[in-house]
């Protein structure tokens, strides 16, 4: 999943796990952020509707965060101007089994879906800045 940079070492992720919301829900808007620039993305989540935007916006200031950690380690030079989502996704996590009491003494279930969010960034390359210019 993860794309090939100039600087590999400073590609960093973050990952939450059990989030409690489905992973339907999560991917809309993960779909909304994937391949953008990183304070875009921030933008963009702060002022989406969706409940989903508030764990996936958590996710992607730690992964920024663990960028800084990394370029701070290796004493590189850090711009989270320069950050991209270079990958995005979600998976399912475990569902909790839920009864709910139904007519004629029936129970049926219900599935809280849970989710693991995955945010991986890097910096820009200058091939990816060459294609943007073109559009």
């Amino acid at each position: 999943m993860a794309t090939t940079t100039e600087n590999p070492t400073l590609e960093a992720r973050a990952q939450a796990r059990h989030v409690r919301v489905t992973p339907q829900k999560a991917r809309r808007i993960i779909d909304l952020i994937r391949g953008k620039n990183a304070s875009e993305a921030i933008a963009t989540l702060r002022f989406a509707p969706q409940s989903a935007s508030d764990p996936i916006l958590k996710v992607l200031e730690s992964a920024i965060a663990n960028a800084r950690v990394k370029a701070d380690k290796t004493a590189e030079r850090f711009d989270e101007r320069e950050l991209v989502i270079a990958s995005a996704f979600v998976d399912e996590g475990p569902t909790m089994k839920r009864f709910r009491p139904r007519a004629q003494g029936r129970a049926s279930r219900i599935n809280k879906r849970t989710s693991h969010i995955t945010v991986v960034v890097a910096p820009q390359t200058k091939q990816a800045n060459n294609r943007k210019g073109g559009r």
